[in-house]
C-alpha cells in the first residue's frame, strides 16, 4: 500500500541524489585558482529543546555556541524559534526564525556581525530493524550581515540556503543506560545575488555516541568534520569539531498526552 510517508521518503532520496550531484558538479566548476584550505579547531555546544504544548502543536527553542581554537575564541553565537507539527510518529514539520552572532578576528581585536534567518523544514523518522534513520530537509533564507574594513556596514547579502540531513542511530545494547552510536551527515547547497563560485556551501559529517538521561533529556557527544567553502570559490575551511549537543524533549498539554508521540530530535 502506498502512504504518504513511502512518497515522501522517496521524494527525500531524489532530493538527496540533486544535492549530491551538484556537490560534485561545484568541485569541477569554480575558479581556476589553486585551492586554498585552512584547517580550524572548534567546540561547539547547542541545546536544542521541543515542548508540545496542545494537541499535535510544539513549540522549538534552540541555542548553539560555538568556539574556535576549541575553547580560547568566539566563534558564533545563534538561536532559533519555531513552531511545530507532528502528523504522526514519522513525519512533521516546523518554521521559525533565528539570529546569529558571528565573530569576527583582526588580531587581538574581536566584533560580532548579524544574520537573520527564516528556518521552515520537513523532517522523516524511520526504523529499519533497531536503527533510526532520520532525514531532514531544512529551508533557510540568511540576511548575512556585510564586514567591510573589520566594519559591519548597514548593507546585507541575501542567501538561500537548502540543507538535507541523514542521520543513523544504532543501539549497541538493549540497556538504555548504554549509549548509542550516532552517525549523521548534512550536505548544504545554496544560492543568491552574491553567490557565483560557492552553490556548495558545506558538508558536516558527525560520529558519536547519544546517551539517554531521562526520560526527556538525552545528549550526543562526538566528532563532527565540517568542510565549507568559501565565496572565492577557491578557499575552503576545514573544521575538526568536537561537539556535544543537549536535547530536552517535553510535554506541557494538560490532556490527551497521547495524541502525538515524540519524535527524537536529530543532530543540529
Amino acid at each position: 500500500m502506498i502512504t504518504f510517508a513511502s512518497v515522501f521518503n522517496t521524494a527525500i532520496l531524489k532530493q538527496l541524489f540533486l544535492f549530491f550531484s551538484a556537490f560534485f558538479l561545484s568541485l569541477c566548476s569554480f575558479s581556476q585558482r589553486p585551492r586554498e584550505v585552512q584547517d580550524q579547531n572548534h567546540f561547539w555546544w547547542s541545546v536544542n529543546t521541543k515542548a508540545k504544548i496542545a494537541g499535535r502543536w510544539s513549540l522549538e527553542a534552540d541555542l548553539h555556541i560555538r568556539r574556535t581554537d576549541f575553547l580560547k575564541n568566539n566563534s558564533f553565537i545563534y538561536t532559533r524559534l519555531g513552531v511545530g507539527y507532528s502528523f504522526n510518529e514519522q513525519l512533521s514539520v516546523s518554521a521559525g526564525g533565528g539570529r546569529m552572532w558571528l565573530a569576527n578576528r583582526n588580531g587581538a581585536t574581536e566584533l560580532f556581525s548579524n544574520e537573520h534567518r527564516l528556518v521552515e523544514q520537513v523532517q522523516l523518522n524511520n526504523k529499519i530493524g533497531k536503527i533510526s534513520l532520520t532525514q531532514r530537509l531544512r529551508i533557510e533564507q540568511r540576511w548575512i550581515q556585510k564586514v567591510v574594513n573589520f566594519q559591519p556596514a548597514d548593507d546585507y547579502r541575501y542567501v538561500n540556503r537548502f540543507r538535507f540531513l541523514l542521520s543513523l542511530n544504532v543501539p549497541i545494547s538493549n540497556n538504555k543506560k548504554i549509549p548509542s552510536f550516532v552517525l549523521a551527515d548534512e550536505l548544504m547547497m545554496q544560492t543568491g545575488k552574491d553567490i557565483v563560485y560557492n552553490n556548495f556551501d558545506q558538508n558536516r559529517f558527525f560520529a558519536g555516541f547519544k546517551q539517554q538521561l531521562t526520560k526527556t533529556l538525552s545528549f550526543d557527544f562526538g566528532y563532527m568534520h565540517v568542510w565549507q567553502q568559501k565565496l572565492s570559490g577557491y578557499q575552503y575551511s576545514r573544521n575538526h569539531t568536537i561537539r556535544w549537543f543537549f536535547y530536552w524533549q517535553t510535554d506541557w498539554r494538560r490532556k490527551n498526552k497521547s495524541v502525538a508521540p515524540a519524535i527524537p530530535l536529530p543532530v543540529d
